[in-house]
């Protein structure tokens, strides 16, 4: 048995198959969770590696549930687990603490798991809840600076535990047989009602009061509870979605978060909420392997309407809007046209036309006319969700509808254009029959052509 850290007075090592009374929901789920990370070594180090913690092939992943720890330790407040990262002689820890179903993580309890992790020299604190957050640094209760250096305090959502598993089960990540066979009964598990493990299921009150203001034709105050806690709450939504979008197609799809709000998350929420106030708007960015474009998403609360959207360049070697048009129509005719439309941005800053896609398809020649060329297509979804939209379920439930619906019928259809490679010219000369004045005289007439106005 490996020696116990010296700050932990009490602890049981993680077990898959704990034995703890019904009331435990939590300390069971957890437990699972820990001897998962601990013993599927590929999964433990990926979910760590997230956190942007290091695990090479010598580290070793300890895990402890019902901890006591000598300093702070037999205080009400204990926290549920404990994980131990060991590579030689160096060591990483962090106090682990879990929620499940309707229960909350609260302000007063991690100020103090944190002044416990600072007493006892602990890295980090990880919690797990049914709460979303973009990234791991960015958590779902804001607190002060000042317990915030306590130590690192990082969280991960239970529905992105079980997302981040199923992906590395579905891309065979993981080799060994009786491991795979632990992780899916893990998987089993957190899928199962009894585990307490939900998706972000409904918008705060403060949405419906919101949406009501705006409709009336109020304004909403960016430094407004009621505006914060909306935006915290489509953070918490576009993350769910990300997952959901994650599991349907088998691959990673992330909340793309600009770099200053990266590591500034309160920058973040003050931005997106004087959006919300000047634009009655909230946006988010998701990023799908492998795709043409990001895919902007967006709710406006004006509009009562979700939109979704792509946006590629034009293809250069054709020269007319018409050509160009009809090569992105002929990656769009398996595409339903309902709510969809193409608007077309031309040279300068003028403007952009919009049609619908049905009528592009009957007319594509309707979209010429100003005597430019197009330069690039946005390929835009809208869906109207009239009163629904104020409804803190119905507002998810169509959401969660219209985005994969999008991808369905454009994103997962849409490709970026690239130029062909250069061709040889058939009447090339032998490279050592070729004379310094020929390149020369070569290369004079390549810049020519380039500057004679293209038909």
């Amino acid at each position: 048995m490996t020696e116990r850290p010296d700050f932990l007075v009490r602890g049981e090592r993680a077990r898959l198959f704990p034995v703890l009374a019904d009331t435990s929901k939590e300390g069971r789920t957890l437990s699972i969770l820990l001897a998962c990370l601990e013993t599927v070594e590929e999964f433990g180090k990926s979910l760590l590696a997230d956190l942007g913690v290091k695990a090479g092939g010598r580290t070793k992943i300890e895990a402890y549930t019902e901890v006591v720890l000598k300093k702070g330790g037999e205080k009400t407040a204990r926290p549920d687990g404990l994980l131990v990262l060991k590579t030689g002689a160096k060591s990483w820890t962090a106090l682990v603490e879990a929620k499940v179903g309707n229960s909350e993580l609260t302000v007063g309890q991690l100020d103090s798991y944190l002044e416990i992790a600072k007493m006892n020299g602990i890295d980090a604190l990880i919690t797990i809840s049914n709460q979303f957050a973009p990234l791991p640094s960015h958590h779902p209760v804001q607190l002060s600076n000042a317990s915030l250096k306590k130590a690192t305090l990082l969280h991960w959502s239970w529905m992105y535990v079980l997302t981040q598993a199923t992906l590395q089960l579905g891309n065979s990540d993981i080799e060994d047989k009786e491991q795979r066979v632990i992780l899916n009964e893990m998987v089993r598990f957190l899928s199962h009602p009894s585990a307490g493990v939900k998706s972000f299921d409904q918008m705060p009150a403060s949405w419906t009061t919101v949406a009501g203001t705006i409709q009336a034709g109020g304004t909403v105050s960016a430094k407004s509870n009621d505006a914060q806690e909306v935006v915290g709450a489509w953070y918490q939504e576009t993350r769910d979605l990300c997952l959901i979008l994650s599991r349907q197609l088998g691959e990673e799809v992330d909340v793309k978060v600009p770099r200053i709000h990266v590591s500034d998350p309160v920058l973040r929420l003050k931005t997106d909420a004087q959006g919300l106030a000047s634009e009655n708007c909230l946006r988010a960015t998701f990023v799908v392997p492998n795709t043409a474009a990001a895919i902007e998403i967006s709710a406006d609360f004006r509009k009562r309407s979700v939109f979704a959207s792509m946006r590629v360049a034009a293809p250069t070697d054709r020269k007319s809007t018409k050509a160009r048009l009809n090569w992105l129509l002929r990656q769009l005719q398996k595409s339903k046209p309902d709510g969809i439309h193409i608007r077309l941005f031309w040279p300068g800053r003028g403007p952009f036309t919009q049609h619908p896609l049905t009528a592009l398809r009957d007319r594509p020649e309707a979209a010429e006319g100003n005597g430019k060329v197009v330069t690039s297509f946005e390929v835009v979804f809208a869906r109207d969700l009239g009163g629904r939209f104020a409804q803190r379920k119905n507002f998810i439930i169509d959401l969660e509808q219209a985005i994969p619906d999008f991808y369905e019928q454009v994103g997962q259809h849409l490709k970026a254009w690239q130029p062909q490679a250069p061709k040889i010219k058939e009447d090339r000369l032998d490279a050592t029959d070729v004379s310094t004045e020929a390149l020369r005289e070569e290369a004079e007439d390549a810049v020519a052509d380039r500057n004679v106005p293209a038909e």
